[in-house]
């Protein structure tokens, strides 16, 4: 298709150029240059070429004689490039001296100086030099302030000075110029200054810009969220930022775990509740259930009943019977939590289950098996192999292991997995 294009793009202008020169050629008018006694005469046609002859000509001599003046002008940039390329690749190996010291020589050269300056700040600071560094991004401020702005923030966050980088940014924040970068970087120092206001503020400018792809904006925006949670000031300030929430983020098993554990340290345990069973009922989550079985309160009999029920689904969840045992020991049913305890050592052996059961001898006054379960508790956190409880709580060495009964979501008992195939 774009070969018939120039074959008729080629044919129109034959067709212009024909028709032109019989135009012409019917009358080709007439030029006269009468000066000081000289006298020319030709054919308008011909004073065109001419003119364009010379036109040719004159530019010709002009670039031969600029050209020896613009060699050196050439040589340095060539050096230049040269110079930019060798500290970019030496900033990349780690040699940051041979980089700083690159990028400036670079940096003589106008088109290419703010990147040059920007690229050696940041050599200069990885090296330690925070002084030049600073200098570099003085210079560059001059050309390119926004970059130069969000790279003394990326800087001054690096060395742990959040708070004067969240200065440096907040008052183009306020006025909505910030670049991509400088919201991140804004985000990143309001987290560290417990700035939950100025945090989330910068989750939908940086949402717009598309700087992030959707799963690492996913995560970071949940990160702000979380931490949003647990700095809530009061029961009133949790509630309403829980109902600034999306339908989606409501939904967040990690978000309702963090919001459920502090209305639960605030004193109302049934809202938290009703969030956690809520979400269970949607999708299954063992946080949530870890949760759910460390709340503190006065229903725990109620609570204990409710968990119990699931255990018809979710036999073999380590993080349930967990939940279960714990919940047991703080009601003192000291037999029972013992008994949901050893099947979660059974399935899945942990510092949280040794610990829990560690209570449970402990509240009935056992203090040596106690003291073994911590004495495992701490073993595990260490890696060393923990030492096993009188009654074979845990399973011994080449011992056959029976799993327990696999049900799905909706407690239909299913066949186990044949690995000998």
């Amino acid at each position: 298709m774009r070969l018939w294009r120039w074959v008729l793009l080629l044919v129109a202008l034959a067709a212009l150029a024909a028709y032109g020169w019989h135009w012409v050629a019917a009358d080709p008018g007439q030029v006269v240059i009468h000066l000081r006694g000289w006298r020319v005469q030709t054919t308008l046609v011909t004073a065109i070429v001419l003119l364009l002859l010379f036109w040719g000509l004159a530019s010709l001599a002009w670039w031969v004689l600029r050209w020896p003046f613009g060699a050196v002008t050439r040589r340095q940039r060539r050096r230049s490039r040269q110079a930019f390329h060798d500290g970019i690749v030496a900033m990349a190996e780690g040699r940051f001296g041979e980089a700083e010291r690159d990028l400036t020589r670079a940096a003589r050269h106008v088109p290419q100086r703010v990147p040059a300056l920007l690229a050696a700040a940041r050599a200069a600071h990885a090296r330690g030099d925070h002084k030049r560094a600073l200098e570099a991004l003085d210079e560059a401020t001059q050309s390119a302030p926004q970059a130069a702005r969000v790279l003394r923030a990326r800087l001054l966050r690096e060395e742990g000075r959040n708070a004067e980088a969240l200065s440096l940014l907040s008052p183009q924040a306020d006025a909505g110029t910030l670049p991509p970068g400088g919201w991140l970087e804004l985000i990143h120092a309001a987290l560290a200054c417990d700035d939950m206001s100025r945090a989330r503020g910068g989750l939908e400018p940086l949402r717009r810009s598309g700087v992030l792809d959707t799963e690492a904006f996913t995560a970071l925006q949940q990160r702000v969220l979380v931490q949003a949670l647990r700095e809530a000031p009061g029961i009133d300030a949790l509630h309403a930022l829980w109902g600034e929430f999306s339908r989606a983020q409501r939904r967040s098993p990690d978000l309702v775990a963090v919001y459920a554990a502090r209305v639960a340290a605030f004193g109302r345990p049934l809202p938290a509740m009703d969030e956690i069973e809520s979400a269970l009922r949607r999708q299954w989550s063992p946080q949530l259930v870890a949760v759910y079985g460390r709340m503190q309160g006065e229903d725990l009999e109620t609570r204990l009943h409710r968990a119990e029920g699931w255990l018809d689904a979710h036999p073999g969840d380590a993080v349930l019977l967990t939940a279960l045992g714990r919940m047991c020991v703080r009601i003192e049913l000291w037999g029972k939590a013992r008994q949901y305890l050893s099947r979660a050592l059974s399935l899945e052996p942990t510092v949280d289950i040794w610990e829990a059961m560690g209570e449970a001898y402990a509240g009935q006054g056992n203090a040596v098996l106690a003291q073994q379960c911590y004495r495992n508790a701490l073993r595990l956190t260490r890696g060393e192999p923990v030492e096993a409880l009188p009654g074979g709580a845990r399973p011994r060495e080449g011992a056959v292991r029976i799993d327990p009964e696999k049900r799905n979501a909706h407690g239909v008992p299913q066949l186990p997995d044949d690995d000998s195939a």
